[in-house]
């Protein structure tokens, strides 16, 4: 482990825009990016080099527009640190959670990575680590609570950010399941943990009309006691910019999110091209939204 006298620990403001809020990139998706190549067309079997190359280019080509960029462990974090990739406009985000499958699906639990040092992650650059948190009404909340805990501690010794990112999924047991209900009572739980940023689901999955969501955000917002951002994942990316003004009218101070920006360019020819001529300028739009939200608090 490298143990460097830490001087100084970072802030939020260190992953933040100008105007205070959070436009972040994420391309820390693992099997869930292999089954989105897969549904694009690629031939398979697709290689971990597909994923890599991917995530690589991505952080070179959007991290200019992104206050922040989250890479995980399994797939790009050396290569992206090694090449340079993320900009020095942005910062680094380093995922600390180890997704194990199960069930027939890429994520059935989680786990904090242990091949993750924290001071290594600083010595890179780095400036936040993010955990996944499954959350299931059936499973022992002291559990999730320790391992958030844990997690809190390591990013705290060594001065870096923590990011914690509650995701809902269905009891294990049983068939009745009512997310929306499950979303307010994860934020009651890990809401008010210590952290220093919550990464939220988007309420109705950002369908439905505009007061009806302004209302559910509302409600999750009262359940966060820290400041906290949106992710992207289920909802459809041409709603995701109004899920931003959205969420941001609740209380929310920006985003964190892969797929609404990237996720139409998947398996197209020319990846590089594409995220030049589409991503960028999505992400760039996202950004705008954030600081006009801002710049009315």
């Amino acid at each position: 482990m490298i143990k460097e006298k830490i001087m100084l620990s970072y802030t939020i403001k260190d992953i933040a825009r100008a105007s205070g809020g959070f436009a972040m990139l994420a391309v820390d998706q693992r099997e869930a990016m292999r089954n989105m190549f897969a549904s694009a067309g690629v031939k398979q079997p697709i290689a971990d080099q597909v994923l890599t190359d991917f995530k690589v280019k991505a952080a070179q080509i959007l991290s200019p527009y992104a206050s922040a960029v989250l890479v995980d462990n399994q797939f790009c974090y050396q290569q992206i640190v090694a090449q340079k990739a993320i900009s020095p406009v942005s910062s680094m985000i380093v995922a600390m959670d180890k997704f194990i499958p199960g069930n027939g699906i890429p994520v059935d639990q989680v786990e904090l990575d242990k091949d993750i040092d924290p001071y290594e992650v600083r010595a890179n650059g780095g400036k936040a680590l993010k955990l996944l948190v499954l959350w299931r009404e059936d499973e022992e909340a002291d559990q999730r609570l320790e391992m958030v805990n844990d997690f809190i501690k390591s990013c705290r010794s060594a001065g870096l950010v923590s990011i914690i990112e509650p995701v809902v999924r269905p009891p294990r047991t049983g068939d009745k399941f009512d997310r929306e209900k499950a979303i307010l009572c994860a934020a009651k739980e890990l809401g008010d943990c210590g952290a220093d940023l919550y990464k939220g689901e988007m309420p109705l999955f950002g369908q439905g009309e505009a007061s009806t969501l302004l209302k559910a955000t509302k409600a999750l917002n009262d359940q966060i006691n820290m400041p906290w951002v949106i992710l992207s994942s289920g909802v459809d990316p041409n709603l995701f910019c109004r899920s931003v003004r959205i969420a941001m009218q609740a209380g929310a101070s920006g985003f964190l999110a892969g797929r609404a920006v990237w996720s139409s360019v998947i398996g197209l020819p020319d990846t590089e091209l594409m995220l030049k001529d589409i991503s960028a300028p999505r992400l760039q739009h996202l950004g705008r939204i954030v600081d006009e939200m801002m710049a009315t608090r």
